[in-house]
Order: C-alpha cells, then sequence, then structure tokens
C-alpha cells in the first residue's frame, strides 16, 4: 500500500488544500492530526483556541470521511506519533504544508524532517499562502505573492480510499487537562461557517467596512470575521481573496452599488488583504521575533520596570480608564476585537504603564481566538515600538472612547458598574464630585478603579525614552538593517495628516 500521509496542522479544511490534492494523486490518504501535549501546555495556548480547533476537526472529520477515509487522530509530540504510525504502516511519503508558527512548532518541524530523513521518508512541505520559505530579498515578496494569490485553487480529491485503522477519538478539553473554557460568545468553527461568513461579508456586511472597522460599536458586524479561519486555517487566504476579487468586479459592473461606496469598501478590505503574509514573513525570516526585540537596540529601555500587578490589572479590564477596560474586557468574553483596540490594548501597556511586550504578548495570545504567531508578534512589536518603526503610536485612552465610543454604549455594555454614569463622565468617571458618584451608584475606587497611571505623564516620559534610543547613531543603523530585511516594498496604505498629533496617527504599516 503507496500510504500518503497528509499532516494536518494549521490548514483544517478540505477545500484549496495543496498538500491532499498532492498526496490522494499519488495513492491512498492517511489524514492526520496530532494533538501534541507541548504545544497545548505552551505558554501561548488557550482552552477557547482547542474549544475552536477541536471544532473544525470534527467538521473536518465528517468532510474526509465523506469521502471515504475519516480523520485520524492521535495525542502524543509529532515525531513519537509519527513513528508508532510509520512502524504500524508503510508510508510511502508524508505531506504537509508549510507553517510559520511560534519557536516550539519551529523546533517540531525541524525534528519531524530529521525524522524523516532518518526513516528514508520523503517530506513534502507546500506552500499554503504568500509567506515564502527561505526569501532571498524582500524586493520580489509582492510578486510571488500576487502569483501565488492568482493561481488556481487545490481541487479536493472526489474519493478516499478507506484504510483499517482507528481514527481515535477527538479529545474534550478535560481530556486534555485544559481548564473550562469560559467564552461567553463565540464564533461557530469549521470550513462550512468560514464560507458563510465570507460569503455573508461580500455580500451584505462590507458595505461599510472602511467606516466600520475602527469602532468597537460597528465592527462587530462590519469587520470580515474572518481571522479566526484563516488563523487556523479552516479557510484559505487564496480562497479570501479571489472572492473579494470576484466580488469587486460585479461591483464594478453595477453603477449603483459602486456610486454607494460598496466598491471603495472591498478595495480597502483588498489592500489589507496583502499585509497578512507580509507580517508573517517577518516572524518566517526572524523567529526569534517572538521572543527579543527586531531592533535589539531598545533592549533593557522597560525590562527594569516590570510590575505585574499593573499586567494583571490591565488583564482583568481594571485600569480605570473605562474604554481601555471595555475593550479588555469584551476581549475575555468573546475572543475578538477590532484591529484599532488591539492597538490601543498594546499601546496603554506598553507606553501609558511601561511594561515589556512579552507577558502581555502571551496574556494577548491566549486571548485571540485568531492568535496567529506571525501577525501577533510582528503587529505587538510595531506597536511597542521596537520594530524600527517610524511613528510611536501613543494612544490616547480617553480621545479613543470619545471618537470610536462617544455616547459610552459599549463602555456600559462590559462595564456594568459605569451603567448610570452620565455622558459627560463616562470617560473620565474619576472626576465626577461624590454626590454625582453617589447617584450614579459607582463609587470611584470602591465599584470601580481609579487611573493606575496617569496618561500624560506615561506619554511625555515613553516619548523621551523612545527619543533617547533613538537619537543613538548605532540605532539608526540598525533599523536601516531592520528595513532592508523586513520592510514592505508596497507604498502605505495611508500616510498621516500634517495636522494629526502623533498620539492619534492612524496605523502606517510600512514596516
Amino acid at each position: 500500500m503507496n500510504i500518503q500521509l497528509v499532516w494536518y496542522k494549521r490548514d483544517l479544511r478540505l477545500h484549496d488544500h495543496p498538500a491532499l490534492s498532492a498526496a490522494a494523486r499519488r495513492g491512498p490518504v492517511l489524514p492526520l492530526y496530532i494533538v501534541e501535549p507541548s504545544l497545548i501546555t505552551a505558554p501561548d495556548f488557550a482552552s477557547r483556541h482547542w474549544t475552536f480547533i477541536s471544532g473544525c476537526l470534527r467538521e473536518l472529520r465528517d468532510a474526509l470521511s465523506a469521502l471515504g477515509q475519516p480523520l485520524v487522530v492521535r495525542v502524543g509530540e509529532a515525531v513519537e506519533a509519527l513513528d508508532r504510525l510509520a512502524s504500524e504502516w508503510p508510508i510511502a511519503a508524508i505531506w504537509a504544508h508549510e507553517e510559520t508558527g511560534n519557536l516550539l512548532s519551529y523546533a517540531r518541524d525541524r525534528a519531524v524532517r530529521r525524522w524523516a530523513r532518518a526513516r528514508g521518508i520523503p517530506f513534502y512541505e507546500l506552500p499554503q499562502n504568500g509567506v515564502v520559505r527561505r526569501l532571498p530579498s524582500r524586493d520580489e515578496w509582492e510578486a510571488r505573492w500576487e502569483e501565488r494569490m492568482s493561481a488556481a485553487q487545490a481541487i479536493p480529491p472526489q474519493s478516499l480510499p478507506l484504510l483499517p485503522i482507528d481514527p481515535g477519538p477527538i479529545p474534550a478539553a478535560a481530556d486534555l487537562d485544559l481548564p473550562p473554557d469560559m467564552l461567553l460568545d463565540r464564533q461557530p468553527p469549521g470550513e462550512t461557517a468560514a464560507l458563510t461568513t465570507l460569503t455573508d461579508f461580500l455580500n451584505r456586511r462590507s458595505q461599510r467596512y472602511h467606516r466600520a472597522l475602527s469602532s468597537p460599536l460597528t465592527a462587530w458586524e462590519g469587520c470580515s470575521r474572518l481571522s479566526a479561519y484563516l488563523a487556523w486555517g479552516a479557510l484559505s487566504l487564496r480562497t479570501v481573496v479571489q472572492a473579494t476579487r470576484n466580488r469587486i468586479a460585479e461591483l464594478r459592473h453595477d453603477p449603483d452599488l459602486a456610486a454607494a461606496g460598496w466598491l471603495r469598501a472591498l478595495t480597502t478590505f483588498e489592500s489589507r488583504l496583502h499585509w497578512h503574509c507580509h507580517f508573517i514573513q517577518k516572524l518566517e525570516d526572524e523567529p526569534e521575533l517572538e521572543v527579543r526585540n527586531l531592533v535589539r537596540a531598545y533592549d533593557g529601555m522597560r525590562e527594569t520596570n516590570e510590575r505585574p500587578d499593573l499586567i494583571a490589572a490591565w488583564a482583568a479590564g481594571r485600569t480605570g480608564y473605562p474604554f481601555v477596560d471595555a475593550c479588555m474586557r469584551a476581549l475575555n468574553a468573546t475572543g475578538w476585537l477590532n484591529f484599532r483596540m488591539r492597538a490601543m490594548l498594546v499601546s496603554f501597556v506598553c507606553y501609558d504603564l511601561w511594561q515589556h511586550w512579552r507577558e502581555p504578548g502571551l496574556i494577548l495570545a491566549r486571548r485571540w481566538i485568531d492568535y496567529e504567531p506571525g501577525i501577533h508578534y510582528s503587529q505587538l512589536q510595531m506597536q511597542a515600538g521596537t520594530s524600527g518603526n517610524r511613528a510611536i503610536r501613543i494612544y490616547n485612552p480617553v480621545k479613543q472612547g470619545i471618537d470610536h465610543d462617544p455616547e459610552g454604549v459599549f463602555i456600559r455594555r462590559w462595564l456594568p458598574e459605569l451603567a448610570h454614569v452620565p455622558n459627560p463622565f463616562i470617560h473620565t468617571p474619576w472626576l465626577l464630585d461624590r454626590t454625582g458618584q453617589e447617584r450614579a451608584g459607582c463609587r470611584i475606587g470602591r465599584d470601580y478603579p481609579f487611573p493606575i497611571v496617569d496618561h500624560e505623564a506615561a506619554y511625555r516620559r515613553a516619548r523621551a525614552a523612545i527619543a533617547a534610543v533613538r537619537a543613538r547613531p548605532e540605532t539608526a543603523r540598525e533599523v536601516a538593517a531592520v528595513f532592508e530585511k523586513h520592510g514592505s516594498r508596497r507604498p502605505p496604505l495611508q500616510r498621516p495628516r500634517r495636522s494629526q498629533s502623533v498620539s492619534d496617527r492612524q496605523l502606517r504599516l510600512d514596516l
């Protein structure tokens, strides 16, 4: 039996799965998912991740069963699980997608390659997105991304021969000693939900995308909500790019819809799809990005100010800044937050609280359902100012609330203790006098905390500290080298207007 083992990782789908399609052309397929203890007990993993993953696995098993061969699931470290299967079955080749994960999965993949070579088993790793392994230069990256996104999608096999092998159970969280998943609201997992969400976004929800993406009041409905499906591979990026371009082509032939702004909205969305792989490429090229500053000149800038108590207050949504706390509590309860609010959370912990990004980054990794290491750590460092980016992104937490939740609707939803605080004080409840606090049923310092830091003072301190590092000649040289290796060769999406203050500039994605 010329068995082709397809190793599923972050590619939990049937359609546009090049590894599955290639393997099925060469012999009977053994589709395998390995539940790896080292990964599910890592500090960036949480029960909410497993809830989503296991839901994807159940649907994938059903889809593969309909073709003839159900998904096989094994618990154990990858080399051990593969070695057991290779001892029991004549494995002719192993097929998988290239993965840009955390340092643990990076070491795991290297160990599997060594094991496969020692066993004499060919191990084929195929690209599944626009990230280029062993990229010689960023100059050619955009063309290669476009080539991959424009290529025909991989067609799934019509049938798979049934192998006499026990598929094994898909373990529950309790079976893996994971704590209960306490999410109050969650996205449905699986490829079917992913395709439904994509269709709904392109044909109904995307019309105001460019206007809805910044505010948490509108982003839940107005953003695509595809990030979790892309992160765990329930949907391929190529599927999203091509479906978006097809919808844009339809809109261009409908003057009424184009005039209504829909064309602009989806053109904006398509432009952001380019950045998905751009950020993951950074981690692919520099895996240590997960644990150290990309620009080493910033080493030591925050490390001596470690304050676990401040990080704990931030993580619990108890900083005393209502908009920050509402965003964190919404994230804790749902596993999702729109991009601008994610940036504000990082800004607050890294600038206002002056904490190193590493521990907050692990906390956020456990919170995001759509945790994608390459995007996560690249964005984390960009927001923390350690990646060499030009603009210092220090968000004013009060101004952000006034701009994006002017009536305090979002704040009151997630901070019920502030439900009766009058609108003029909803963003600064500590300014409400004692009588007003009693009338609102919220005593500041008892029912809701005073601000744990003064933003204006923290802003000045952060600006001065970063400016001091930037003033060093060696910093400029290192930043130039970082840009040469990792910088985009595309123009920035939007240049900030001169009238905007540094603390409120729109993100520049040129690094």
